[in-house]
């Protein structure tokens, strides 16, 4: 249950992401996510791009036994994910890695995998990991949307902006090409799809 106090640190860090130029998950796409995790009793969960700790900070709250494991590739928002994640005493839930996430290795199984760092390394995030999606784990992928831009490229005319909007629509062709994954997309947010592992005919 939300608290004021706890009400007001949320938005506290919502404005530092503001603030600082730090993406973070839009409100309608958090608040679809986090439904999600309550109705599929959602308990273990690899996040890939941790940012400040926001993301993981709301998912940690929902319920004290649900663990995140966390990866962060820049190690200033790293130790500000830390640091922010010890004012909200959520430690003993989540667990931030510094480093490239296509460099680890867990043996864990996830219920489930949220998608939300490099846009351009999703397909290589989905492909290293989905060994590592229990039974009837999804895949959540965010900003397939991108502001809009991927579906109207015309928005922008800067150039490395086109590239990355590029390599996610070829992410969102992988993902309707993918035979082992059913995906369903959600024109919530920045743009949201969930992929859960294609029943055997």
């Amino acid at each position: 249950m939300e608290t004021e106090k706890n009400m007001e640190d949320i938005l506290r860090l919502k404005n530092y992401a503001d603030q600082s130029s730090v993406p973070i998950m839009m409100d309608e796409g958090m608040d679809f996510i986090l439904d999600y995790i309550k109705s599929k009793d959602v308990k273990f969960i690899l996040e890939i791009g941790t940012a400040i700790g926001y993301s993981s900070i709301r998912f940690a709250q929902i319920d004290p036994n649900i663990r995140v494991y966390t990866i962060e590739y820049d190690i200033i928002r790293y130790h500000e994910a830390v640091k922010n994640i010890s004012r909200f005493n959520l430690g003993e839930q989540i667990t931030v890695f510094l480093g490239d996430a296509l460099k680890f290795n867990f043996t864990e199984k996830f219920d489930l995998i949220f998608i939300d760092g490099a846009k351009s390394q999703y397909i290589n995030f989905f492909e290293k990991y989905k060994e590592n999606l229990a039974p009837d784990g999804v895949f959540i992928s965010d900003n397939l949307s991108f502001h809009g831009m991927v579906e109207d490229i015309n928005i922008t005319k800067n150039y490395s902006t086109i590239k990355l909007i590029r390599k996610i629509r070829r992410y969102i062709d992988f993902l309707k090409a993918n035979k082992e994954f059913d995906t369903t997309f959600y024109s919530i947010g920045d743009g949201v799809a969930i992929s859960k592992r294609a029943e055997i005919k």
